[in-house]
């Protein structure tokens, strides 16, 4: 996979911000401004223009057209730089009905292969209280590195509909098509939850690790996979899926499959979910987050860009200034926001970070530090 980093993002009738070229240095940019201003609306440009979608809920195209814009459209322009210094453009336009994307001046029906990581500490408590935001959380990383699992999920989430369809009308009706439907889920659950198994394997270890070198702690972490369908051959799940029909049928939907999994999270031995602090999990969710990067670029041996959302408004002193020094030792670029004038002074110490100040969508100073 190519090492992408962002250079230049220019946007225009997107939310407040102004139609101005922001440049990034290759490592770490802090985008300083109060809160309001604009500083999360430059993450959530890149993100969109990355991943075809927001990293905020329930938000659509009239949420982020800019209430003062000429026309009902937003353009978000940007360059980036390939390994070699090469310039590589991607662009976007928005319409409230239709989209479009252009990579190296062509057009892409795909996302770009750009790939970025959002990290917001407020979304821990979503992510420790709501079985579909882990699951979410979960399906989108593990898509990340494996494409092939996006569609197979996107493949069983269709039939899933169907099923559902089916058995919320008369489903003594459709037994038939249930059981056609079936055969194919059976494939699809087994297939994905060997997929989630495989990405747990893989990234404990680095959990542990980044845990440590976080936040000097050293605790044990351990994710696990809560899947009625774990262990099971494809033959066998659809034979559970077959006599779990009749309580599907009583209750109008689907209670059996991989939209059913969680994922749980052990601390220490304890179920973080239920027993840590705000604190702990905090912390848990950002080494879960860091050690995805770890695992990222172990295995395409280069990093995502890491767009970093107000992260000392939800840490104490002591525990940012050990995330600064993180940031510090890592090979990636970095975006990451703050209102916090002492978390600003740490990352001024790092060496060629830099400096961009928003006030009001309008992108006042850019400055890159050199000194030590």
């Amino acid at each position: 996979m190519e090492n992408l980093k962002i250079s230049r993002l220019q946007v225009k009738n997107f939310r407040n911000l102004y139609p101005e070229v922001v440049e990034f240095g290759p490592g770490i940019n802090c985008i300083m401004g109060r809160n309001g201003n604009g500083k999360t609306n430059i993450l959530e440009a890149i993100y969109l223009l990355s991943t075809k979608k927001s990293f905020r809920k329930k938000t659509g195209f009239p949420q982020m057209l800019s209430i003062d814009g000429e026309k009902p459209e937003i353009i978000i322009s940007s360059v980036f730089k390939d390994s070699d210094n090469n310039l590589v453009p991607l662009s976007a336009k928005l319409e409230n009905k239709s989209s479009s994307w252009f990579f190296n001046g062509k057009v892409i029906k795909r996302r770009p292969p750009i790939k970025v990581v959002f990290i917001n500490p407020f979304d821990s408590y979503n992510f420790h209280h709501s079985g579909t935001s882990r699951r979410y959380f979960f399906d989108t990383h593990i898509g990340q590195l494996d494409e092939s699992y996006r569609s197979l999920m996107a493949r069983y989430n269709n039939f899933l509909r169907q099923r559902n369809t089916l058995l919320s009308k008369k489903p003594a009706k459709y037994r038939e098509q249930i059981e056609a439907i079936d055969i194919n889920m059976a494939r699809y659950n087994f297939e994905i939850t060997v997929k989630r198994l495989e990405f747990i394997k893989n990234l404990n270890p680095h959990l542990v690790k980044i845990f440590k070198d976080l936040f000097s702690l050293d605790h044990s972490l351990e994710i696990t996979l809560e899947s009625k369908l774990a262990g099971l051959s494809q033959d066998q799940i659809y034979d559970t899926m077959r006599s779990n029909v009749a309580k599907d049928e009583r209750l109008g939907h689907s209670t059996l499959g991989i939209h059913r999994d969680d994922y749980i999270i052990f601390f220490d031995g304890i179920n973080s979910l239920d027993y840590c602090s705000l604190g702990q999990q905090k912390i848990t969710y950002l080494s879960l987050l860091f050690a995805y990067i770890d695992l990222f670029r172990y295995k395409f041996k280069t990093y995502p860009i890491v767009l970093i959302d107000d992260v000392s408004g939800e840490l104490d002193e002591l525990r940012w200034k050990r995330l600064v020094s993180y940031l510090k030792r890592g090979n990636f670029q970095v975006l990451i926001t703050t209102a916090n004038d002492n978390f600003k002074q740490e990352l001024e110490k790092i060496e060629d970070s830099y400096e961009i100040t928003v006030r009001g969508g309008l992108i006042v100073n850019e400055n890159l530090r050199s000194n030590v």
